[in-house]
């Protein structure tokens, strides 16, 4: 495990009020037998001693250089040590195939960031929280119910990838219609079984599909995914636009909330917007979990305008600051 090439990040790299230089350094680490590429982004100002880290941990088209970036961006920028990573099988990181989405996996590789940071000189192992976006947020969740090592959690736009792929987002989903999707994942593992290529299934359109006029409507929700992978707004060369058909039937027996009463007595905290329709995730997630937790409403906003729309993120990364302030404080210390 190590780190290289630390630069400062550009001022051009962050809205106005972000116009600070902060350290990003490249880094590699082991996750189970894969090396997993990183952003480790450190506050330019001198410590008196090792700081408090986060662990970002990305949706699950998405790679470190967008929205986790964003939020590990401007945590370093509050004063915290924040490592916004590649998931196995994605961006720059190894794992084939690619684009496999294994929730068992991502939940170790967060585990495994969490190891990565707890050997680093810059970050206190006592003091390191996780947060997840969008998938992640129900990723995030299991990984710190079974590692004490995280000491803190948050989300921002949860999302239970399982129930999703099972019901649908919003319960829209058919039995028939899953069960057709998992005959096409069982038909995918005799191919590459066989020597066949990976089958591949698109995430998003291939052109922009209606605004949709209704707030919180499905027809919203795809354009806005559309909108910020597959345009100038936040595409990256190392999102394509596919997922390994056979991700089917591992993301389907997943279940990211079953185990989030476990996170108690360490504190939680859920983050989603009014105008989501995924909202629902994170309302039945914090009803599950025990005490400290607390949900937090950003006003207006929708589930990927969390992921970027300054308007949105601002009121997210001010709650999340003081949640991570006070959850990973030192022991014996008293918040200000």
């Amino acid at each position: 495990m190590g780190g290289h090439d630390g630069h400062r990040v550009p001022r051009s790299r962050f809205p106005t009020e972000l116009e600070h230089h902060l350290m990003r350094t490249d880094v590699t680490f082991d996750s189970a037998g894969l090396t997993l590429a990183g952003h480790l982004y450190t506050p330019d100002a001198p410590a008196a001693g090792p700081r408090p880290a986060v662990v970002v941990s990305h949706p699950m088209t998405g790679v470190k250089e967008q929205t986790a970036g964003l939020y590990a961006a401007r945590l370093a920028r509050a004063g915290f040590v924040a490592l916004a990573f590649d998931a196995a099988h994605w961006g720059a990181s190894e794992g084939l195939p690619r684009f496999l989405e294994d929730p068992s996996r991502r939940v170790e590789d967060i585990k495994n960031a969490v190891t990565f940071l707890s050997v680093r000189d810059e970050a206190d192992p006592g003091r390191i929280g996780a947060l997840g976006i969008c998938a992640s947020g129900g990723y995030v969740v299991p990984a710190a119910a079974t590692d004490h090592r995280i000491r803190a959690v948050a989300t921002v736009s949860a999302a239970d990838e399982g129930a999703w792929f099972r019901d649908g987002l919003g319960g829209t989903q058919t039995p028939g219609e899953l069960a057709a999707m998992l005959d096409l994942s069982a038909a995918a593992r005799t191919d590459e079984a066989r020597g066949g290529e990976v089958r591949r299934q698109q995430i998003h359109p291939g052109s922009a599909p209606g605004r949709g006029e209704v707030k919180k409507s499905l027809t919203r929700h795809i354009h806005q995914g559309w909108e910020y992978y597959r345009t100038a707004r936040a595409h990256h060369p190392r999102t394509e636009n596919w997922f390994a058909l056979r991700s089917v039937d591992l993301l389907t027996q997943f279940d990211a909330f079953g185990l989030i009463a476990l996170i108690a007595p360490r504190p939680l905290l859920m983050i989603a917007g009014t105008e989501a329709v995924s909202d629902y995730f994170t309302v039945g997630a914090v009803e599950k979990a025990r005490e400290p937790k607390e949900l937090f409403w950003v006003d207006g906003a929708d589930h990927v305008d969390l992921y970027d729309r300054d308007e949105y993120v601002t009121p997210a990364v001010e709650k999340l600051t003081g949640f991570f302030t006070e959850g990973l404080k030192a022991p014996g210390a008293v918040a200000a």
